[in-house]
């Protein structure tokens, strides 16, 4: 029976464990952190990313947690929409829904299925402090992986895009709440149902790398305190912030594989958050690296040229995101005219992305 070791149990790791067990193999998964992590917000699994987990044999735990429903769109920060997408029709465009879920929660689900196929999971362990036998080595180690910077020394690191972020889950407000985006001067936030009565929320802004503020809550009102509601109320509601300056491989890596050693998720292809695609590519680099396992090149070539295309889809709605000033007053007045002229061309755009099969 072939052997393979992970490094990293997040959740590109835990789903390529789960994957490499499901094909007959012995994985071990080490894993720096004394526990799984619980840390993290809301992350979304769209059309791709359940397919992925229909492999896996998770997708119908978790699409039987609330999907998007309803009207969701982008707004201005006085609560005027510049466009709007219905979520059913989306669902009906690509056979599945978008799911938002804890991130805690995909990975006890993962971690959940590691154990029923038989993976060993050693917590506590760095992996420069261990060996690493195996036929296989995944590196699923993060942003900074220190397995990508050993096999491409020469690859650029994470570059900061300029703009930090901030987490948060609060209780649903009563009344109705309405799933969006709001764009303003450089600014984003974003409000959506998370399931159980609660609600996952973001921002973004321009900020210089590594700043901090005493009081992140205080910090949030001032910056969006006058936006529309139920951003304020939701702001004041936070209890635990996470503050994260956002970065990403801005010059893609040629490929995912040196010898015997494999790179995944965001040790490979970290991306800005822009299209909620960071989960979804990391499971599907899960289960592609698991059908070529025997094949490094062939996953290589199937993976590193789909993220590259993906990252930088995500990256260009980051940059429309982060304009100010007149050329944002320009670009909210275009994507009103061409949701009003063809209401299923965000649905379309998203195509190469949703429509993605194992």
């Amino acid at each position: 029976m072939p052997n393979a070791t992970v490094i990293g149990a997040g959740v590109g790791g835990l789903a390529a464990a789960v994957a490499l067990a499901r094909r007959g193999w012995t994985v071990t998964v080490l894993e720096r952190a004394a526990g799984l992590e619980n840390v993290g917000a809301g992350l979304a699994v769209a059309p791709n990313g359940l397919r992925a987990l229909d492999v896996l044999g998770l997708g119908e735990r978790v699409r039987a947690l609330a999907a998007l429903q309803g009207t969701a769109g982008i707004q201005r920060p006085d609560g005027t929409w510049i466009t709007r997408t219905d979520a059913a029709a989306a669902e009906a465009r690509f056979g599945l829904p978008t799911i938002v879920i804890h991130r805690a929660t995909l990975i006890q689900l993962l971690a959940d299925a590691a154990t029923a196929h038989g993976v060993t999971l050693n917590l506590n362990t760095p992996a420069e402090d261990a060996e690493v036998p195996g036929d296989l080595v995944v590196a699923a180690d993060g942003l900074h992986s220190a397995v990508r910077r050993k096999l491409f020394p020469e690859a650029p690191g994470p570059a900061y895009t300029g703009v930090t972020s901030w987490r948060f889950v609060v209780p649903r407000p009563p009344g109705e709440l309405k799933l969006s985006e709001t764009w303003g001067d450089g600014a984003v936030v974003g409000v959506v149902n998370l399931g159980d009565d609660l609600v996952y929320c973001y921002a973004t802004a321009p900020a210089p790398p590594g700043e901090k503020a005493g009081d992140e809550r205080a910090e949030l009102r001032r910056r969006f305190g006058a936006w529309h509601e139920p951003i304020p109320s939701l702001m004041s509601a936070a209890t635990e912030i996470i503050r994260t300056d956002i970065r990403c491989l801005d010059i893609p890596l040629p490929q995912f594989h040196k010898g015997r050693v494999a790179l995944l998720g965001d040790a490979a292809h970290a991306m800005t958050p822009n299209l909620g695609q960071g989960a979804c590519q990391a499971l599907e680099d899960a289960v592609t690296l698991a059908a070529h396992a025997g094949d490094l090149p062939g996953y290589s070539k199937q993976r590193a040229s789909r993220t590259a295309t993906v990252a930088a889809a995500s990256r260009r709605i980051g940059r429309l995101a982060a304009l100010r000033g007149p050329a944002a007053a320009l670009r909210n007045t275009g994507m009103t005219i061409a949701g009003r002229l063809g209401p299923n061309l965000v649905l379309r755009q998203m195509d190469p992305i949703f429509s993605w099969r194992p």
